[in-house]
């Protein structure tokens, strides 16, 4: 489970240039002792440290959603160069398409722009009193695209990965049930016999029914190939950890596409991946990258030695030259074949131009920049939600967890645990992250990541940091620590309003209706891209990255050659 790379917007009311500190709550517990607070130090490189001391010019009053209310570029100073490509946001998606556009595509007349101090989106790595945690996402699926990144960002020495043995949890009916991963299919206790016939008939395509023409949410689509349980013990909390969504309205087309298809092409779920293994069998995939080191073997994760923010920084530096943060962007405009940014920055307001665009900003923040300019895309975007989401980092000794939760060596194995909403608990799901990764915790504790909030928790932003750490180990409580445990060592709280963008029926719909009125106004220069077009998931925004540099290497040259031709 992983919190996905989205807009990043701290829970306290200080300015932004303080957005990874972090107030150590004292939380109280009616029957127990105070939560201790924790003093932390983020994991910031000297780049980011001097860019913090930006000072924001007071005609920059942002509204909202981050972006300023000035609409003019009077006063502005104007660079002396028309940039190829400006990338509009610093989060993994934009530094992946400048990377890439430098590396892959010789493109050197660039920019990525980010609007606040430090660049890597909600990828927010911290440090302290000997611990190492993660406030956003958590780790990443290492497909050959994430070490693809790393690798070209020079930081493929530093990747960790967790046990590829490592067991997951579901919380069924006050008992921790493993999650199948091979053989055990067969015998985990976590779905009764009748509801794995089920899920095994419907795979093979015999109870299914016939797929409808509507579009259909995870919920309907789960429950009619793979049956109630299925939906209820795995696929539901599984949807609360990946997107802290809503099943009944994502959309499975959307959301999961790769399995969708499968039943699209094959009628059904085993069926579609039949004919996948033959079509790759038919068409192979090019030769993977000798660079690449080799790909983990089984069902892990990985991160890196001192946390997800070594990539940002990596590609950061790779691209310094181009890096600009504490960039605001206030307008948008199409200038004959070219486009007009106007910025606030910290020595001022400064107009540039560029013959593509890439907007890697969340879409809200989108809208609200071309709403006057292109209102039709802007309508479409502004529809996308992000729900909120906590991230409350706690820690205990080891001894405070319960014996059955141990191995022989009194370790805690496993990757971690989900909580379906049917079975009384608050909290989306824990990850044990002392346990996947080597040295986030001293020895002798437990360093556990919850995730809270979500489309179905909304009033988290409501609550104080005390009342979610509160929350938090009384749910963990029910599962998997002592009686007598100790109040926790409360670690890290962070809370992002607008976390996750959803992929709710109709969102593929929405994506088209923008893009069309961005080509319909003549701005086929403009490029959507962040996680509410790639794809929430790590993997997938790095993916989309290189794609879409690929496709503005692409625009420019078309565009170089049209120049010329005049």
């Amino acid at each position: 489970m992983m919190l996905a790379q989205g807009t990043s917007i701290a829970t306290s009311t200080k300015s932004r240039v303080q957005i990874r500190e972090i107030t150590r709550p004292t939380v109280s517990c009616a029957s127990r002792p105070a939560l201790l607070p924790n003093v932390a130090t983020p994991l910031a490189s000297p780049a980011i440290r001097k860019a913090q001391r930006g000072i924001r010019p007071p005609s920059a009053a942002a509204t909202s959603s981050g972006v300023p209310t000035a609409d003019s570029s009077r006063g502005a100073k104007v660079i002396d160069n028309v940039y190829d490509v400006i990338v509009v946001g610093g989060g993994l998606s934009g530094l992946v398409t400048g990377q890439a556009l430098a590396a892959q595509h010789g493109v050197k007349n660039f920019l990525v722009t980010e609007a606040r101090e430090r660049v890597g989106g909600n990828i927010t790595s911290m440090a302290g009193d000997g611990y190492v945690w993660e406030e956003g996402p958590n780790s990443f699926q290492p497909n050959d695209s994430m070490l693809q990144v790393a690798v070209d960002a020079g930081v493929d020495k530093d990747l960790v990965f967790g046990d590829p043995k490592a067991p997951r949890f579901v919380f069924w009916q006050n008992k921790l049930r493993p999650v199948p991963s091979g053989l055990d299919a067969f015998t985990f206790d976590l779905m009764s016999i009748p509801g794995k016939i089920r899920a095994g008939l419907g795979a093979i395509g015999l109870i299914n029914g016939a797929m409808p023409a509507y579009e259909e949410s995870v919920e309907q689509f789960i429950r009619r190939n793979l049956g109630d349980e299925v939906f209820e013990r795995l696929i539901e909390p599984f949807c609360s950890g990946v997107y802290a969504g809503n099943p009944a309205k994502l959309s499975m087309k959307a959301a999961f596409n790769r399995i969708w298809i499968l039943e699209k092409n094959g009628g059904s779920l085993v069926g579609g991946a039949l004919k996948l293994f033959q079509d790759r069998k038919k068409n192979p995939p090019p030769p993977r990258d000798p660079r690449l080191p080799p790909k983990p073997k089984g069902q892990t994760v990985g991160s890196f030695r001192l946390g997800l923010k070594m990539l940002p920084e990596a590609i950061e530096r790779r691209i310094s030259d181009q890096v600009r943060v504490n960039w605001k962007l206030v307008s948008l405009t199409r200038d004959g074949e070219r486009y007009s940014l106007v910025y606030d920055t910290p020595e001022g307001r400064v107009q540039c131009y560029s013959r593509a665009v890439a907007l890697t900003a969340p879409s809200y923040v989108v809208a609200d920049l071309i709403k006057e300019e292109v209102p039709a895309a802007a309508e479409a975007l502004s529809s996308f939600d992000y729900p909120p989401v906590g991230a409350v980092t706690l820690s205990y000794p080891l001894s405070a967890i319960r014996e059955d939760r141990k191995d022989e060596a009194g370790n805690v194995p496993g990757f971690g645990q989900l909580h379906p909403r049917s079975q009384g608990v608050t909290t989306l799901g824990t990850i044990y992250s002392s346990s996947l990764f080597p040295g986030r915790a001293p020895p002798g504790h437990m360093l556990l990541l919850n995730y809270i909030g979500g489309a179905t928790n909304r009033g988290i932003v409501n609550q104080t940091q005390e009342q979610l750490a509160a929350q938090v180990d009384k749910d963990l409580r029910l599962m998997v620590l002592k009686p007598d445990a100790p109040a926790p060592k409360v670690v890290g709280v962070r809370v992002w309003p607008r976390a996750i963008p959803q992929f709710n029926i109709g969102h593929l719909d929405q994506l088209d209706k923008a893009r069309a009125a961005l080509d319909a106004k003549g701005w086929g220069g403009v490029f959507l891209g962040g996680n509410y077009v790639s794809g929430v998931a790590l993997g997938k925004v790095v993916e989309y990255g290189y794609e879409s540099a690929a496709n503005l290497a692409k625009h420019v040259q078309t565009s170089s050659k049209k120049a010329a031709a005049v």
